[in-house]
C-alpha cells in the first residue's frame, strides 16, 4: 500500500516519510506500506483552499488508486484544532473517496525533536547532556533552540531526516501533537475494518 503525503517544509520532506515508516514498523511490523516522494507546499499554498486542492489531486493520482493521504503542517501560531478540521474540510471536499488525515504539529514540528532530546544526544553535534526542556511544545522556535545547540546550526534538510531516523517515538509521545500523529497515521493506514 501506498501513502500519499504533504508537506509544508523542506526538511519534512525526507523526514516525514522515514517518520512514519518508523511508526509503522514499530506498531504493525507486518505492514509493508511505501511513501512517494513528498508534494511540498509552502505554508500559503497550503492554507490555501484552491492551493491544497489542486495538491490533493496531484498526490491522489500520485500515490494510486484507493492509496490515502497525509497532510503535514506546522500550527506555528495558529490554534491546531481549528486549523486541522479547516485543511480536512479542504482536502476532503477534493477527494471524498480517500481516507485524508491532518497532522498540525503544535508550534512546529521540531517540538517533537525537543520532547524526545535525550535520544538525539551526539547527533549533529548536540550536546551529551541535552535534555528536553520541560515546555518543549510551546517554544515558539524550535529549530532556534536546535541551532543554539549545534556547533554548526540546524539545517532542516540535513538534520530533519537524520533526527526523524533515531528520536525516541516513547519520549516523543510526551507531545501531545505528536502523539495525535502517530495514531492518524496508524488509524490511516490500517482502518478499523481492515486492523490487522
Amino acid at each position: 500500500m501506498n501513502i500519499g503525503v504533504i508537506v509544508e517544509g523542506h526538511g519534512e520532506t525526507s523526514a516525514v516519510p522515514i517518520l512514519i515508516r518508523r511508526i509503522l514498523g514499530e506498531q504493525r511490523p507486518g505492514l509493508v506500506v511505501q511513501v512517494p516522494p513528498p508534494l511540498r507546499l509552502s505554508r500559503g499554498k497550503i492554507t490555501k483552499p484552491s492551493e491544497l486542492s489542486r495538491a490533493v489531486e496531484l498526490m491522489a493520482r500520485k500515490a494510486g488508486e484507493g492509496s490515502p493521504i497525509l497532510i503535514f503542517i506546522d500550527a506555528d501560531d495558529d490554534c491546531p484544532a481549528e486549523l486541522g478540521p479547516q485543511l480536512l474540510a479542504v482536502a476532503r471536499s477534493s477527494r471524498s473517496d480517500r481516507e485524508i488525515g491532518v497532522v498540525v504539529a503544535q508550534r512546529e514540528f521540531e517540538a517533537w525533536y525537543l520532547a524526545s532530546a535525550s535520544s538525539l544526544r551526539g547527533i549533529g553535534g548536540l550536546p551529551d547532556d541535552l535534555d528536553a526542556p520541560p515546555n518543549h511544545d510551546q517554544i515558539r522556535d524550535a529549530k532556534g533552540w536546535l541551532a543554539q545547540r549545534m556547533p554548526s546550526g540546524y539545517a532542516p534538510t540535513v538534520d530533519q531526516p537524520k533526527f526523524a531516523a533515531r528520536f525516541s517515538l516513547d519520549q516523543a509521545r510526551a507531545n501531545r501533537s505528536f502523539l495525535r500523529c502517530e495514531q492518524l497515521v496508524l488509524r490511516i493506514a490500517v482502518p478499523p475494518a481492515a486492523d490487522i
